[in-house]
Formats: structure tokens, C-alpha cells, sequence
């Protein structure tokens, strides 16, 4: 009888592990050696981060630290059938794998790209006004 309860006790925990299972996310492993921060921590707070950074970045002018979203994307590049990294647009990408789960709407890929090597996309260039345009161009250049 004893015997009997402990098998159906284990046949629940492992039911139960295997439903837990389907209710997280799995995302790709990054092709570093580690993060830039423990996983846990950047699970719960990489937005968080994020946000520091592009207002350094924006508002200071801070570049190369190591949350940017440039080095996320190089590290967590998702490559597709044929060998190259996929888009955003992609299910397979990185971000959405916890993004779509979580049902997290993100903007970032509207002006950075969401792919290694990749140039901004063009639905960003397509969006600024030809006055803004101008002007970014103005600030863009070059100046001794």
C-alpha cells in the first residue's frame, strides 16, 4: 500500500515538473562564456538596465558599457536555416522568445537593429520627419 503511494506521488511530481516546464520560456543560450550580469539578475532586470544605459548613452553620451543593447544582440544572435542571424520579426529571435510569452509589446528594433551587423532598420528611417532628418544629418557630421 505504502509502495503504492510513494509511486503515485513520484508519477505527480513528475506530471507537475513537466507542466511547469511549459510555462516558462526557454531561451537561447548566449554564445559568450557568461553574461554581463548573473542570468537571474538579468531576467529580472535587464529592462531595467536597458533604460540606465540609454539614458547615459542619450542624455551623457556614455558609449561601450556592457549593458548595451548592441552587445546583447551581438551575443544573443539567433541564426536561422540559413545560417545567418534572424530578424525580430522572427519567433526564433532571442528577445521574443520571453517577449512573446510574456505578451511584452518592445520598440527597441523600431531604430536599432534587432541583428549583428545589421544597419537601423529602414521602417525607422521611414518614420523621422525631413526636418528631424536634417538635423540628424547636421549632428551626424563629422566636426573638427
Amino acid at each position: 500500500m505504502r509502495l503504492v503511494a510513494v509511486i503515485a506521488l513520484l508519477l505527480a511530481l513528475a506530471n507537475v515538473s513537466a507542466f511547469a516546464e511549459g510555462l516558462v520560456p526557454h531561451p537561447p543560450k548566449g554564445k559568450g562564456e557568461h553574461c554581463v550580469a548573473a542570468t537571474e539578475f538579468m531576467r529580472r532586470n535587464h529592462m531595467s538596465m536597458m533604460k540606465h544605459q540609454r539614458d547615459e548613452t542619450v542624455h551623457e553620451g556614455v558609449r561601450g558599457k556592457p549593458f548595451s543593447l548592441a552587445g546583447c544582440v551581438d551575443c544573443h544572435a539567433v541564426k536561422g536555416a540559413d545560417g545567418q542571424p534572424v530578424a525580430y520579426s522572427d519567433s526564433g529571435h532571442f528577445c521574443r522568445s520571453c517577449h512573446d510569452f510574456a505578451a511584452v509589446s518592445i520598440d527597441c528594433f523600431e531604430c536599432h537593429s534587432s541583428r549583428p551587423g545589421a544597419e537601423k532598420t529602414q521602417r525607422a528611417q521611414d518614420t523621422i520627419s525631413p526636418e528631424l532628418a536634417v538635423a540628424a544629418a547636421f549632428f551626424q557630421e563629422k566636426r573638427p
